[in-house]
């Protein structure tokens, strides 16, 4: 008959050693998972929420404020600006024919105009193929306009209806995502920008899905890319420019879509 096997005290204090050691980093693991997790969470959905909320009631606050002085206005000229408005700008000329323009005397008045203060919200972007309509403030800064669900002025390009190029940027994810389904835009949607006083009709005509980072030269005054030339303008005019990140949550490239003023009238 065989005798029982023998268990040493120090042979059960390894195998109670190894199952606290496999306990405590099963421990560990779902620890991390679920802080991932709620990273995760916070990133796509919590960011979302907050900066939607944020923007949707910066837009209600300059509507507000630009009709406060329209109904203040008794000798018919164009309502000044209002310290938080920012700033209109444009020659006051329809560029394109069957544009929807006002009469001259409205359009030098609505060409009135200051400067943006740094991260100021001063007008309102509208995509209606998107249902969007977010605030655009000074600035490309992540902190104080890109995540606070805005859309960002690219410094050193021009403001709406001005001859040149007026480049915005925005999330594509987390934060609000305005820009999250540019992709989704066509030649002949219109993009809308509102200003204190005058509201600013794009025509898209054209979409260059990815291109790099560093290509400045989509936001020059006539936009065409340095890494694809075959995408952008050859001669001067009133443009819009929209860009994001592309693919979706990454940063590597840009995806940039190009449009054309249409007509520009007064508030």
């Amino acid at each position: 008959m065989r005798a029982p096997g023998i268990v040493h005290h120090a042979t059960r204090r390894r195998r109670a050693a190894y199952r606290r050691a496999l306990w405590s980093g099963g421990e560990v693991l779902v620890t991390v998972g679920v802080v991932l997790l709620l990273l995760v969470a916070h990133q796509l959905w919590w960011t979302n929420r907050q900066a939607r909320q944020g923007a949707e009631r910066k837009v209600e606050a300059l509507e507000r404020e630009w009709d406060r002085p329209a109904q203040g206005t008794a000798n018919g000229s164009a309502p000044s600006e209002g310290t938080g408005s920012g700033q209109d700008t444009g020659s006051g000329r329809d560029t394109r024919s069957g544009g929807g323009g006002s009469d001259d005397g409205g359009k030098q008045a609505a060409a009135t105009r200051q400067q943006p203060h740094w991260s100021q919200a001063y007008a309102v972007l509208t995509i209606p193929r998107l249902s969007l309509r977010v605030p655009v403030a000074e600035g490309v800064s992540k902190p104080n306009v890109l995540n606070k669900g805005y859309v960002g002025h690219y410094p050193g390009t021009q403001q709406p209806g001005q001859a040149g190029n007026f480049a915005l940027a925005g999330h594509r994810n987390t934060h609000g995502e305005p820009f999250r389904y540019l992709n989704r835009l066509r030649p002949h949607d219109t993009v809308e920008v509102e200003t204190a006083a005058a509201v600013y009709t794009y025509t898209v005509d054209k979409t260059l899905p990815q291109t790099s980072a560093r290509d400045g030269g989509v936001i020059r005054t006539t936009p065409r890319s340095n890494v694809r030339p075959s995408y952008g303008y050859d001669e001067p005019g009133y443009y819009i420019t929209l860009t994001t990140c592309t693919p979706e949550y990454t940063s590597r490239y840009r995806l940039v879509v190009w449009g054309q003023l249409r007509s520009m009238r007064p508030r």
